[in-house]
């Protein structure tokens, strides 16, 4: 088994070398150093991973899952994604941090999946927020017994005497932090732990008001 080394303190030039199956060639070793830390990529589900590490070693179609490892050998990292318009390697590869591999693999091997918290909401996309003139996050639904609904969030509905849509809350922060689009409420929730108690601030109609919700685990 490969040694496990630490993501913590890695350097730009450091040198890096890349283990995978490339095209199906398998068994193939690239090397390169890294070129960037704590970047940002889109998931394919489209939404954020933060801090991963950019290297210019040779990443293909074929290297994701495999190991990206230091000079002696330790594993600091897993392959993820590359950046190229052509889809082939253009000197722009990224792997997920083994620091956020050793957070992640015992959540899978117990429960099979990452368990992410959640405010138990759904929300609307910023394209619609966007057109409505909304800048943070439009709650369009709010799931029964969740954080949401205990904190007794409000989510968009028709008024009962006119019919007139009325808008939902809009989500504008947590624990201090801006949230202006959905993006930013995803990198903020993902450096949240289930349980947690965080402060979300809110503006309902030409209110703005604070709100302390504690995380759940999102639903299967």
């Amino acid at each position: 088994p490969l040694t496990v080394g630490q993501s913590n303190n890695l350097v730009v030039g450091q040198h890096v070398f890349a283990i995978g199956n490339p095209f199906g060639f398998d068994h193939t070793l690239s090397t390169g150093v890294i070129s960037g830390l704590n970047r940002e990529i889109m998931s394919a589900s489209r939404r954020p991973i933060q801090g991963v590490v950019q290297t210019d070693a040779a990443i293909n179609p074929g290297n994701s899952g495999g190991p990206l490892l230091d000079s002696a050998g330790r594993l600091i990292g897993v392959n993820t994604a590359i950046y190229s318009p052509s889809g082939a390697y253009a000197g722009i590869g990224f792997a997920v941090p083994v620091d956020t591999v050793r957070r992640i693999i015992p959540q899978l091997i117990k429960h099979g999946r990452v368990i992410k918290p959640g405010l138990g909401i759904q929300i609307a996309e910023d394209s619609l927020s966007k057109r409505l003139g909304v800048e943070g996050v439009l709650i369009m639904g709010v799931m029964p017994r969740s954080p949401a609904k205990e904190a007794k969030l409000q989510a968009v509905r028709r008024h009962p005497m006119t019919g007139a849509v009325v808008l939902g809350d809009i989500i504008v922060g947590m624990d201090g932090e801006a949230i202006k689009t959905t993006l930013d409420l995803y990198r903020v929730l993902d450096r949240k732990k289930v349980g947690q108690i965080v402060t979300l601030k809110i503006k309902r109609g030409s209110d703005t008001l604070n709100k302390d919700i504690k995380l759940a685990p999102l639903p299967d």
